[in-house]
């Protein structure tokens, strides 16, 4: 038997970035994981699609180079060197998370790990098996694509994310069931790569978590790009035929056949809280998530929960963030809750969308009086000079007090500009503040500035 301070179960963003902040302060550490550590965000998720994506905008910039006075007569695209830089990324950051492991003299023990008592794990590695024991034990076991009933992937025709990104050649036309970020992201690559691209969404919006004015947007250019865009829309059934796939939907009560090459399921996550001897312990769930206080600690007193497998939001820096607030309220350390009112949320399609805060809608429905601001890139010098003068920043502010509600971009390079907002929100920064402190010129933030200033009627360039 092995014996630590803490041992955490799994290894993705949440797992790693807590088995570290334990090491900082000192404490024996292990961590559990039968596969690549980095979990599904690094391998699977988060990183790689962020390469394929960036393959796609560069395929973008060359197809339409002309406007920026190059002509490009002809190019060759190859697919599947695309594919492999995507996992070159993933490959290199995995083995620099196991530097980091073995850094911070942290064991990786490899393996499936199940609880035989709230402080004692056996690890399972084959017809291997060993006994770790912990006086603190965080479970970071993520989540996985969930599944609709009779729709069950097959990894070949009806495929998930983690297929996804790993096709061999580009089908000539795809159906992606789901425009939350998963869905819209793929959407987007597969249609720079040639595919015709159907998108269904059952909520009325596509990215239906967000802005109902970026959603609009998106839409508009995903439109404009040849992608058919089904809102209101249920997936009643899908029959295999010999090469094909017949995909039945509901749309406003009637019916509608559409046949594809692949059916892609980006219907969202579900805790992987099975197989893990959860029942061996008497953990409390509920809606396959485990029950966590602010603290993220779980029914059991010595046993926390982060990432993916405690619940929304479904995202990898939620997880880390998660993992920092466990270890040191573990361990008695002074900390702070998470604040999930400023949780910034990003989907890395063309054009970008970023997020932050409420919405318009929301702010209405608590009862908020509201200054909505927005600033167009089209009157942004800098988004002209680019050639990126699609979308908009909007923000949200309460009319008595000023303070900042919440904020929504589209457009290009929109998920690193929310940064700039989460902090102001994280510093109770009102609009003057915001409105008045200078941006350099010219730059894309420029255009927060002016919508800060357009929401009280300030605006100088819009």
């Amino acid at each position: 038997m092995k014996k630590y301070d803490v041992a955490i179960l799994g290894g993705g963003p949440g797992g790693y970035v807590a088995a570290i902040r334990a090491a900082q302060l000192g404490k024996s550490t292990a961590i559990i994981d039968k596969d690549k550590l980095g979990g599904i965000c690094l391998n699977w998720g988060c990183i790689p699609t962020k390469a394929l994506l960036k393959n796609a905008e560069i395929l973008n910039y060359i197809k339409n180079s002309k406007k920026f006075g190059i002509t490009i007569p002809s190019f060759n695209v190859n697919f599947n060197e695309t594919i492999k830089r995507s996992r070159d990324v993933s490959k290199r950051l995995s083995k620099g998370i196991e530097f980091l492991m073995k850094k911070n003299q942290i064991d990786h023990i490899k393996g499936r790990g199940v609880f035989k008592s709230d402080k004692e794990i056996e690890v399972i590695n084959g017809k291997d098996k060993e006994l770790v024991k912990a006086d603190k034990i965080i479970i970071a076991t993520g989540a996985r694509s969930r599944v609709l009933k009779d729709m069950e992937p097959d990894g070949k025709r009806i495929i998930t994310s983690k297929e996804a990104m790993n096709l061999k050649e580009v089908p000539k036309r795809m159906l992606i069931i789901g425009a939350g970020a998963i869905g819209a992201e793929f959407a987007y690559f597969y249609n720079q790569y040639g595919s015709k691209i159907d998108l269904v969404e059952m909520m009325d919006n596509i990215l239906p978590v967000e802005d109902v004015d970026i959603s609009k947007e998106v839409e508009r250019s995903f439109l404009s790009s040849g992608i058919k865009v089904y809102k209101k829309t249920r997936v009643i059934k899908i029959k295999k035929l010999k090469t094909k796939l017949k995909v039945y939907l509901e749309i406003s009560g009637n019916e509608k056949i559409i046949e594809t090459d692949i059916v892609l399921n980006a219907v969202g996550v579900i805790g992987n809280i099975e197989k893990i001897g959860l029942e061996n312990i008497g953990l409390e769930t509920k809606n396959n998530t485990i029950s966590i206080s602010a603290y993220n600690q779980t029914s059991i007193k010595n046993i926390y929960a982060i990432g993916d497998v405690s619940g929304p939001p479904w995202l990898a820096h939620v997880a880390s963030a998660q993992g920092h607030i466990a270890v040191e309220h573990a361990f008695g350390y002074s900390t702070n809750p998470l604040n999930y009112n400023n949780i910034p949320g990003c989907t890395y399609c063309q054009p970008q969308v970023a997020s932050i805060g409420m919405t318009e809608v929301k702010a209405k429905e608590l009862g908020h009086d509201i200054k909505v601001g927005r600033f167009n890139f089209s009157a942004s010098g800098k988004a002209l000079a680019i050639g990126e003068s699609y979308g908009f920043v909007k923000i949200i502010f309460d009319a008595k007090y000023g303070e900042l509600l919440g904020c929504h971009i589209v457009g290009s390079e929109a998920t690193e500009l929310i940064a700039e907002l989460a902090v102001a929100k994280a510093l109770e920064t009102t609009w003057e503040e915001i409105a008045t402190t200078v941006h350099a010129h010219p730059t894309l933030s420029e255009a927060i500035m002016e919508a800060a200033l357009d929401a009280y009627g300030q605006s100088i360039h819009q």
